[in-house]
């Protein structure tokens, strides 16, 4: 911009409030839309309306063509010819980011496109530019206050001259919302929110709501993709549910149920209300024990877990879940103390900056960052843990390597075209086995899962959790951080819960519901 006039970054006007579903006309309207890649077609013959004013869910397994749909709603990838598609009854063109319809589309993607080595200001800037004077000079004063007004609007507490690489997946989030409503006044439009939820705690999960009505309050629709069935209930009027490319089903929220919703998504029937069958001896082992265990969010957590047992870390944001299972590990990002030991190795207890000799494995909760290298196979990412032990210093015994490679892509039901297949051709819930392989190829007596099943699809999920299960059956103690609730009520034999970075309950899996988690969360556990 080369004047001093400013929108009011993310400001969204009040409108009237939108029609009833009979009422509202069509806003987006796609026909006859596919995509072919090389070797496979994404999308087949697709079609989806959105109304004016609805949030409309988009639900699928992993593979299913969603985030391909948004990528060409996007104009980051063409689509075939013959695709058709109309903003408020005027023709668009798919698949080409400059066209002027397109300012009226906003998104989120999943991987949020954030410059993490830039601040939230700069980041917040990439999209119309910085404050400027008249003579062009970039107003720092000026920007520093509409961004932090900003970031004040989302209630976020944020140092917006850090850089983002420092800030927690949730304060991320809503930097990328906040910069896709940039300049946006709300009316009539479309904001596309893809996984929005995948790794936020149940509290931020809630303000999302919370967000999510303002903006249709204000006249725009929603374009809502998350495998959270309980968000797509809470927040949907209309789901649109695709599989193997195709629309199976477009149907009112209000007509489904979660069985009959998890049935079209994965093409057969699935229990959405699955958990595993876990039972721990009374006689177990402890197998792990953590003292005293201070870090940025912990303030002093005492752990004792048993050979065995899966034990979930619940808590709401700020609690110290996604830093405990880091600490735990070895891979604390910032410093912690404590101590810590496991009694089948040594009756010593350890500092916990000397852990690493214990060796603890982790499956890290963003798993595109921090869990799959892309540019790798799935044999180069299975192994990778491992290279020290296949074949001597120096030299890589290949044919030990793809042995091994072998024989957990097996165990763990792994579905990819082979060990050589780029591990980027995966679904989110085959990539985040892979990760889980390479932990186990390690043979450790304790597993760490932060946010196991992010982004992953109801049928994934439930293969994920008959895997754990088994692996504890066969003595393997596993610790789950999680903020989906679904995980700890399905996996766990035992949650813990964290407030105020300090274990606040114990709560036995027996009869735990996900009324009383919240509750024990949030304080309110009598």
């Amino acid at each position: 911009m080369d004047t001093g006039e400013r929108v009011n970054v993310g400001a969204i006007e009040d409108q009237p409030s939108p029609a009833t579903d009979g009422d509202r006309a069509t806003l987006l309207r796609i026909d006859g839309l596919s995509k072919t890649f090389p070797g496979t077609r994404a999308l087949d013959d697709v079609a989806i309306d959105i109304r004016a004013g609805e949030v409309h869910a988009l639900v699928g397994q992993n593979g299913s063509g969603k985030s391909t749909l948004i990528k060409v709603l996007a104009g980051y990838h063409a689509p075939d010819p013959g695709a058709r598609a109309e903003l408020d009854g005027k023709p668009f063109d798919l698949g080409h980011a400059e066209d002027e319809a397109k300012e009226r589309l906003r998104f989120v993607h999943q991987d949020l496109g954030l410059v993490l080595e830039l601040n939230t200001m700069d980041n917040l800037a990439l999209r119309h530019g910085f404050a400027r004077g008249k003579s062009g000079r970039i107003l720092w004063r000026r920007q520093e206050r509409e961004t932090g007004e900003v970031m004040a609007r989302f209630g976020v507490g944020l140092d917006i001259h850090a850089p983002l690489a420092e800030a927690t997946p949730v304060e991320r989030t809503v930097v990328a919302i906040a910069a896709a409503l940039q300049g946006w006044q709300g009316g009539r439009g479309l904001l596309v929110l893809d996984e929005p939820t995948a790794v936020l705690p149940h509290d931020e999960v809630e303000r999302l709501y919370g967000f999510v009505g303002d903006v249709r309050r204000a006249g725009t629709s929603v374009l809502y993709v998350s495998h959270r069935m309980d968000e797509i209930f809470d927040l949907a009027d209309r789901v649109t549910v695709l599989r193997e490319g195709k629309v199976v089903a477009v149907l009112p929220v209000a007509e489904l149920d979660h069985s009959r919703l998890a049935s079209l998504i994965v093409g057969q029937d699935v229990d959405p209300d699955y958990h595993a069958p876990v039972v721990v001896r009374p006689d177990a082992p402890v197998a792990l024990e953590v003292r005293d265990l201070v870090g940025r969010w912990l303030r002093g957590v005492d752990l004792d877990v048993h050979r065995g047992e899966i034990l979930g870390v619940a808590g709401l944001a700020g609690a110290g879940i996604h830093e405990l299972p880091y600490a735990i590990s070895g891979h604390a990002p910032f410093a912690v103390s404590g101590r810590i030991r496991m009694p089948a190795q040594s009756d010593r207890w350890l500092d916990i900056d000397e852990i690493e000799g214990f060796d603890i494995p982790v499956v890290p909760h963003e798993r595109a960052r921090e869990g799959v290298i892309a540019e790798f196979s799935v044999r180069e990412n299975l192994s990778l843990s491992v290279l020290d032990k296949l074949g001597r210093p120096g030299k890589l015994a290949r044919r030990e390597e793809r042995s091994v490679v072998r024989r957990w892509i097996e165990k763990l039901g792994i579905v990819t075209a082979g060990q050589d297949a780029p591990i980027s051709t995966l679904s989110g819930g085959n990539q985040q086995k892979v990760v889980i392989a390479r932990c186990l190829v390690r043979e450790p007596e304790v597993l760490v899962l932060c946010e196991p099943t992010a982004g992953v699809d109801i049928g994934a999920r439930v293969a994920i959790y008959d895997l754990i299960a088994a692996l504890s059956k066969e003595g393997l103690t596993v610790v789950v951080a999680s903020s989906d609730l679904g995980d700890l009520l399905a996996m766990c034999t035992r949650v813990v819960v964290l407030r105020g970075g300090r274990v606040s309950d114990e709560l036995s899996a027996e009869g735990l519901t996900e009324h009383v988690l919240v509750s024990a969360m949030e304080g309110e556990v009598e």
